[in-house]
């Protein structure tokens, strides 16, 4: 697999896409999209997006994971328990051989989701087990991390955690430094152009540490309007831009990295 985007983290078996998903997956090729690493949230959704690997082979390439922040809509949602992860246990084992990775797992210290500090804890406790399952697998981990980042760093350093792509990353440059040093790699969505805490991490995370994503249908150019994986073309030009380097070296050095994370992207697209 040579040349193209790799977008390492959207969720296209996200209801969102339900309606049109052909459409979707037409204008992301045609923007030179090669692969969607497609993240999961809850266990309801890994049957989906295997699914959906068999569907568009070589294209979709699935993680299995447990969010930190479950529920539907913004009005029912929650912090993650013990009870979420446990229908998924089996499904790990399952798939093992169908999965580039476990994510979307990690933290969300967001106060109106966890106002607890149990809530807190169980969040932890829920992140490493998948972390154990990772390693038990031999798989790299897709992490969501918001208002949680040093602590995040700190568990996945804690847990021995080789291989991790931290995505949407917002914490302090100090913090994702330490990520640098573990060889962990951060990605950055198209939103990202309306953040200046973001812009100071592209210009001092070096490129040989940054994987592109949409984190589609969310994080797009524009608020209000669905985000498809074709704007991962935003996210690099913006990149470019910010490291005064021409978009195809961010291109080219993107898709490398996330080959060396995710190495199943490899065996997924060798010929059968």
């Amino acid at each position: 697999m040579d040349g193209g985007f790799v977008d390492c983290h959207c969720h296209i078996s996200a209801q969102e896409f339900d309606e049109d998903l052909e459409d979707v997956i037409q204008r992301a090729k045609e923007a030179g999209v090669k692969t969607l690493v497609s993240v999961t949230e809850k266990a309801s959704e890994f049957e989906r997006v295997i699914q959906l690997s068999k569907i568009y082979p070589g294209l979709v390439a699935p993680c299995l994971g447990i969010h930190p922040v479950q529920g539907f809509g913004s009005q029912d949602l929650r912090s993650v328990t013990e009870q979420d992860l446990e229908p998924a246990l089996p499904l790990f084992q399952k798939y093992r051989e169908d999965i580039v990775a476990i994510g979307e797992i990690g933290l969300d210290f967001t106060p109106w989701y966890t106002p607890h500090a149990q809530q807190r804890e169980e969040q932890q406790s829920v992140f490493r087990k998948q972390l154990q399952i990772s390693k038990e697998l031999d798989l790299p981990v897709n992490v969501h991390s918001r208002s949680a980042a040093k602590v995040t760093i700190g568990i996945l350093k804690e847990q021995g955690v080789s291989r991790a792509l931290l995505h949407n990353f917002a914490g302090r440059l100090s913090v994702a430094m330490e990520g640098v040093q573990m060889g962990y790699y951060f990605s950055f969505p198209p939103a990202v152009c309306r953040n200046e805490q973001r812009v100071r991490l592209i210009k001092q995370i070096p490129l040989e540490h940054i994987c592109l994503e949409t984190d589609s249908p969310a994080l797009g150019p524009d608020k209000h309007v669905r985000n498809e994986p074709k704007n991962i073309v935003l996210s690099s030009e913006y990149i470019a831009q910010m490291k005064g380097i021409p978009p195809e070296t961010v291109v080219e050095a993107t898709t490398q990295n996330a080959l060396k994370l995710f190495p199943g992207i490899k065996k997924m697209s060798a010929p059968k």
